[in-house]
C-alpha cells in the first residue's frame, strides 16, 4: 500500500546534487532508479493480479458468466486502473508533494499550512491524515497474508495433492519474514528491482501468449463495454466494485514513494512498465477466460502453460514476499513518523544499515504484526475469503487523499474553485463508489482492517491529545525561563566544571530538571545549555537551519535543534554541529544530561476522560527513554522524576 516510506531518504540516497526531477538529471540515472523503484513501489499493485479477477467473478456475486460479462468486468478493470492510477495519481495527487515528500501524512502536513493552528479546520485536517495512515496497518496485516496465500495457492494448481500443504508453507514463509526484519533488507534488497522486473516482464508476456488466443478481448478498452455491464447487472456491478478496487491496492505507493526515488522514476516505470504489463495479464486472463471458462477458478495460474507453471509459482511467491517487506518496511517508517510528529510513543527504533537511514527496525511493531499475520491467516485460510477484508482501508485512505488533495488544491496552489470542483468532484465520485461497495464487505471480513485501523487511531489520537494537556500543564506551572536564568546569574550557586544539557520541550520556561539539580545538588555548571528538539511539518530540515543559539549570560545558552518528520533526532550530532556552526567544543564525557522523568497522575482536571488518561499514563510511562530515542550516552544521562496531573 502507499507507504512503502521506510525506503524513503532522499537526501542521502539521491545524488548530491541531482534528483529524478532536475534538468541535469542523466537517463542513465533514471534507469537505475526506475529499476530500484519497481522493487519497492509496486509490490502490492504488481502482485494483484494473482487475486483480483479471480474475486471480481466470486459465486457469491451471482454474476451469470457469459463472454458480455467478462468483456464488461474487464473493461471495468481497464478504466480504474487508467482513471484511479493513471489520472488521480501520476498525473494530479503526486503534485502535491511536501518538499519532496509524498503519503497522506505529508499531504496533511502540506494542507495545515493554510490552516490556523488551533482551528476547527486545522483539527479536522489533522484526524483525517491521520486515520488515512492508521487505515495503512490494516492494510500492513491483510497484504502479506492474502499475497503470499494466493501466490503458494498455485501449487493446488500445479500438484492437487500438494493442496494441504499451502497454508502450513504460508505460515513459514511470512514467520521467516518476520523473523529477517531485524536484519535489515540491504543484501536481498539489491535482488528486488530485478526480481520484479522479471515478475512484471513475465505478467506480460502471460498476457500477450493468451491474448492472441482470442483477440477480441481488446474490445474491453471501450468503456461502452464497462457501461453496458453496469446497467444490465446494476446491483451486482455495484458489489463487483469492491471487487475491482483490488486492482488499484498500493496505488498510493507512487505517491507515498517520492521523495525516494523521485517523480521521475515512479512516472517512467508506471507508464512503461508496470501499467503495460498489468493490462496485458489482465486481458490476457480475459481471453483465456472466454476461451475456457472453467479457468474462473484460477484465472491467473491456468493461464500458464503447464511446463512453466511451478516456476511461475515460485516467481510469484518471490513477487509477494518482495511486496510484503515493502508494506512491513512502511509500517516500521510510519511509526517512525508519527512518533516525530507527536502521535505515537517513544519507541526502540534500530537502523539496519549503516549507508542508508531509511532502513530501520520497530521491534514491538514487528512482534504485533506477525502475531496479528498469523492470526489472519489461520482465521481466513484462503485468499478467496481475504479479499473480501481487503479494499475497505485501501479505499478509505484514496478517499481522504481526495479530499485532503482539494484543499491544496484551492488554499496551496491557489487553483480557480471551478476547476478544483470539475476534477475533484470527479475523482470523489469514483472514490465514494468504491468506498460505498467496500462496505458490502464489512460483514464478511471488513470489519477487522476497520477495527485495526481505528484502534490505531484511537491510541494516536489519545497520545497527541495526551501530550497536549502535559504541554498545558507545563506552561500553566511553569516559571519563565530568562527571566529566572537573569535572577539566577545575578546570585550564582556554587559552578562546577564541565557542561550541562538540560532536554526541554518549551524553552519558556524552566525545565524541572533545573529546579530539582538546584534544590538537592546547590550547583550549577560552569556552562550550561537549555536543548529543544522540534521536528518540522518538514520531511528534512538543511543543517544550515537548524540550529539556533541564544546566549542569556555567562556562557548558559538556549539552543534549538530542528529535525524533519523523516530524520532521527540525534543529540551527538546536535552537538558536533554546535561546534562546528558556533565553535563551542563539547567533550561528551564532561557533558552531562538531564531529564526529567515525569509520572502522569491521572485526575479528575478538566481534560481529556479519567479512563483515558489512565491509558494514557501507561503509555506514557511505556514509552522508550529519552535517552535510546535521542540517541544520548547512557552513562552520561541524570535523570530527575517528578509527578504531574492531568
Amino acid at each position: 500500500m502507499y507507504a512503502r516510506l521506510a525506503l524513503t531518504n532522499k537526501r542521502e540516497n539521491m545524488s548530491n546534487t541531482q534528483t529524478s526531477n532536475s534538468p541535469g538529471f542523466k537517463s542513465s540515472r533514471l534507469h537505475i532508479i526506475t529499476l530500484a523503484a519497481l522493487g519497492i513501489v509496486f509490490g502490492d499493485i504488481g502482485t494483484s493480479p494473482l487475486y483480483a479477477l479471480k474475486e471480481c467473478f466470486s459465486a457469491e456475486h451471482g454474476i451469470p458468466f457469459t463472454p458480455a460479462a467478462v468483456l464488461g468486468i474487464i473493461s471495468m478493470l481497464f478504466w480504474a486502473i487508467t482513471i484511479v492510477v493513471s489520472l488521480k495519481y501520476v498525473l494530479f495527487v503526486m503534485r502535491a508533494d511536501n518538499d519532496g515528500e509524498g503519503g497522506v501524512l505529508a499531504l496533511m502536513a502540506l494542507s495545515l499550512r493554510t490552516a490556523k493552528a488551533g482551528s476547527s479546520r486545522a483539527k479536522l485536517l489533522m484526524m483525517l491524515g491521520v486515520f488515512g495512515a492508521c487505515m495503512f496497518y490494516g492494510d500492513v496485516v491483510i497484504t502479506p497474508a492474502i499475497s503470499v496465500l494466493s501466490a503458494v495457492e498455485g501449487l493446488e494448481i500445479a500438484t492437487p495433492g500438494l493442496s494441504r500443504y499451502v497454508l502450513p508453507l504460508s505460515l513459514v514463509i511470512l514467520i521467516a519474514l518476520f523473523l529477517i526484519q531485524k536484519h535489515g533488507t540491504t543484501v536481498v534488497g539489491k535482488l528486488f528491482g530485478p526480481v520484479m522486473f522479471v515478475w512484471f516482464l513475465s505478467l506480460g508476456v502471460l498476457g500477450v501468449y493468451n491474448v492472441i488466443k482470442a483477440p477480441e478481448i481488446l474490445v474491453a478498452i471501450n468503456p461502452y463495454y464497462a457501461v453496458a455491464f453496469m446497467q444490465q447487472h446494476a446491483l451486482q456491478a455495484f458489489v463487483v466494485l469492491g471487487s475491482v478496487v483490488l486492482v488499484l491496492t498500493g496505488a498510493e505507493a507512487l505517491y507515498a514513494d517520492m521523495g525516494h526515488f523521485g517523480i521521475r522514476p515512479i512516472r517512467f516505470a508506471w507508464l512503461f512498465t508496470v501499467m503495460p504489463c498489468l493490462m496485458l495479464n489482465y486481458f490476457g486472463q480475459g481471453a483465456n477466460l472466454l476461451i475456457n471458462p472453467s479457468a474462473i477458478q484460477n484465472p491467473f495460474y491456468l493461464m500458464v502453460p503447464d511446463a512453466l507453471l511451478l516456476p511461475m509459482v515460485f516467481l510469484a511467491t518471490a513477487a509477494t514476499v518482495i511486496a510484503s517487506q515493502a508494506v512491513i518496511s512502511g509500517a516500521f517508517s510510519l511509526t517512525s513518523q508519527a512518533i516525530l510528529l507527536g502521535f505515537v510513543p517513544r519507541m526502540r527504533i534500530l537502523h539496519t544499515s549503516e549507508d542508508e537511514r531509511g532502513q530501520i527496525y520497530v521491534p514491538v511493531i514487528n512482534w504485533m504484526l506477525l502475531i496479528l499475520v498469523v492470526a489472519v491467516v489461520l482465521a481466513f485460510k484462503k485468499s478467496d475469503n481475504l479479499a473480501a477484508a481487503y479494499g475497505v482501508a485501501v479505499t478509505t485512505t484514496m478517499l481522504i487523499t481526495t479530499v485532503l488533495a482539494a484543499v491544496v488544491m484551492r488554499t496551496v496552489w491557489k487553483w480557480n474553485p471551478f476547476l478544483v470542483a470539475l476534477v475533484i468532484s470527479a475523482f470523489f465520485i469514483v472514490d465514494f463508489a468504491f468506498f460505498a461497495a467496500n462496505l458490502l464487505k464489512i460483514v464478511d471480513g471488513g470489519w477487522f482492517p476497520l477495527l485495526l485501523g481505528g484502534f490505531a487511531f484511537f491510541l494516536l489520537m489519545t497520545w497527541y491529545a495526551g501530550r497536549m494537556l502535559l504541554r498545558e500543564r507545563s506552561k500553566d506551572e511553569g516559571i519563565p525561563l530568562e527571566p529566572f536564568v537573569e535572577g539566577l546569574l545575578a546570585h550564582p550557586p556554587h559552578r562546577v566544571e564541565g557542561t550541562a544539557v538540560f532536554m526541554t520541550g518549551n524553552v519558556a520556561t524552566v525545565p524541572v530538571a533545573l529546579l530539582h539539580n538546584l534544590k538537592h545538588n546547590r550547583i550549577l555548571h560552569k556552562r550550561v545549555f537549555f536543548l529543544k528538539i522540534s521536528i518540522w511539518d518538514v520531511p528534512f530540515v538543511e543543517d544550515s537551519k537548524r540550529l539556533t543559539l541564544k546566549e542569556l549570560g555567562n556562557d548558559v545558552y538556549i539552543l534549538r535543534a530542528a529535525f524533519g518528520f523523516k530524520e532521527a533526532p540525534d543529540v551527538q550530532a546536535v552537538m558536533a554541529l554546535t561546534t562546528s556552526q558556533f565553535g563551542l567544543e563539547f567533550d561528551v564525557m564532561d557533558t552531562s544530561f538531564f531529564l526529567a522523568r515525569d509520572t502522569v497522575i491521572p485526575s479528575k482536571i478538566p481534560g481529556m476522560r479519567l479512563w483515558r488518561e489512565k491509558l494514557f499514563a501507561w503509555m506514557y510511562q511505556n514509552a522508550a527513554k529519552p535517552s535510546d530515542f535521542f540517541h544520548i550516552p547512557v552513562n552520561r544521562v541524570v535523570e530527575l522524576g517528578t509527578k504531574v496531573e492531568i
